[in-house]
């Protein structure tokens, strides 16, 4: 190859769209496990709705009105995982193993005080939670009764997963994501025998219905929690320390954690809001048949959800990594090339969504017909918006990976609550819409969402080193 075709050659490959194969071989070393984990994970919230849906509309739909609320508790454990893990990857590309393990302790501390606080919360007023979920009519006192029954049974399940979740997203930003994945895997075995014996009391098990899963929950979360303290003490990762040194805290590290990661709770807190108002908004478009139906349906969903965790582990540990080392533009190419593969994932989803829709009779047939209808329709409606999110995904992903999270202030606050959550309640008071006609319009404000991420990215405020500064 000549000097001209040399030169011509690197001047456009990192405007290339789609990286090499290899390049998407290492991703996939990444993602498959996250996804197998999700997939497992997702599988057994299905089988947990199964069950759940034999007992009757108001039942699965407390349980699953309880779950929503858990979800805001879920995302911010996540927060706090992913506030870590940027510091926890860019100090692997470094080499940094105190910068490591001062990421690690981050995790635990904030993920203990936040699991406790919620569980406090949990045992003294889950009816006051609950209630701003669905109607208020003789339907929507059963609902809340029986979700709060759930709640506080299920809430003994927080600290160990947060504990749970310090150390799995761990092991997944020193690019380990296969531990996490059978430690988990065993975990939601434990939780499907559980359910089996303690909803309806097999084999001579008490019969416990609601109770019963979240007591299986708290078992499975319990052995989970105990499997990844051994596997820790077993491998001894470069982010281990002693039990004993687990408040020998670097306040300045701390500090530098918090003044990036401060917007990323914000944003994500805000958009959880948002996400709340939009379920309690067409939760209150029926009864029983549409809570169960809508929650059925989204339990389907988080199957396909699968490629979101597999997308932002991807991109941590790769962009993260490669920028931590100081390679930046090996970090911009790497993030373009993660951005335009999310795409495809994306429509693959969609496919994988309209086939979904056909076991939707056989999964949840205890449901009534009505409940039904609403599954398959949300499920579609979810399908179609997949590709559109699997890129907001990786645009967040990549924002992050290098510590840019005001772009998560200016797309979930910003465009949310401008355009989002106005048009939802605009929705809701103006038209008479069912609740997946009354999603899927609100839901079209993810397009801007999209195109004001695209144009943060270009700043470049994300192609940055922070091992430098910590």
């Amino acid at each position: 190859m000549s000097i001209k075709h040399q030169a011509l050659r690197q001047l456009s490959a990192p405007l290339r769209l789609f990286g090499p194969w290899n390049f998407y071989r290492e991703s996939l070393a990444l993602a498959i496990p996250v996804m197998l984990q999700s997939l497992i994970t997702g599988l057994v919230s299905l089988v947990d709705n199964f069950m759940v849906a034999g007992l009757g509309d108001a039942k699965m739909a407390g349980v699953n009105i309880a779950n929503q609320i858990n979800f805001v508790f879920m995302v911010i454990i996540t927060v706090v995982s992913m506030a870590g893990g940027i510091f926890l990857s860019q100090h692997r590309g470094a080499k940094n193993t105190e910068g490591m393990v001062q990421s690690f302790r981050f995790k635990l501390v904030m993920g203990s005080i936040a699991s406790m606080l919620y569980f406090a919360l949990c045992q003294l007023a889950p009816e006051s939670l609950l209630s701003l979920m669905v109607a208020h009519d003789t339907q929507g006192a059963a609902i809340v009764a029986e979700g709060a029954r759930y709640m506080r049974a299920v809430s003994f399940s927080f600290i160990p997963m947060a504990l749970s979740s310090s150390i799995g997203s761990s092991f997944r930003d020193i690019g380990e994501p296969k531990i996490p994945l059978l430690v988990s895997t065993g975990a939601a075995i434990a939780n499907t025998i559980g359910n089996w014996f303690l909803i309806y009391g097999n084999l001579g098990a008490p019969r416990l219905e609601v109770v019963g899963a979240a007591i299986a929950t708290v078992i499975a979360r319990l052995l989970e929690m105990g499997a990844f303290f051994i596997v820790l003490e077993a491998r001894k990762p470069a982010f281990r320390f002693h039990v004993a040194t687990i408040f020998h805290l670097d306040r300045k590290f701390f500090g530098e954690v918090f003044s990036r990661s401060s917007m990323m709770f914000f944003s994500e807190t805000a958009w959880v809001v948002s996400e709340t108002i939009i379920t309690a908004l067409y939760n209150r478009r029926g009864g029983a048949e549409t809570v169960a139906g809508m929650a059925a349906g989204w339990s389907v969903a988080n199957l396909l959800f699968l490629v979101f965790p597999a997308i932002q582990t991807s991109t941590n540990v790769i962009v993260g990594s490669t920028l931590g080392a100081g390679k930046l533009d090996e970090g911009r190419s790497k993030a373009r090339w993660i951005m335009a593969g999310s795409i495809i994932f994306g429509i693959g989803s969609l496919l994988a969504a309209l086939v979904s829709t056909t076991a939707v009779p056989l999964v949840f047939g205890n449901l009534s017909d009505a409940a039904q209808r609403v599954t398959r329709s949300i499920i579609v409606v979810i399908g179609i918006y997949l590709p559109l999110w699997c890129l907001l995904n990786a645009q967040f992903g990549v924002a992050r990976a290098g510590g840019d999270t005001l772009m998560g202030v200016l797309v979930d606050v910003g465009v949310t609550y401008i355009i989002f959550i106005p048009a939802a309640f605009a929705i809701s008071r103006l038209t008479a819409w069912g609740p997946v006609a009354l999603f899927g319009i609100a839901k079209l404000s993810d397009i801007p969402k999209t195109l004001v991420a695209a144009w943060w990215l270009k700043k470049e405020r994300w192609v940055r080193n922070l091992t430098s500064a910590s």
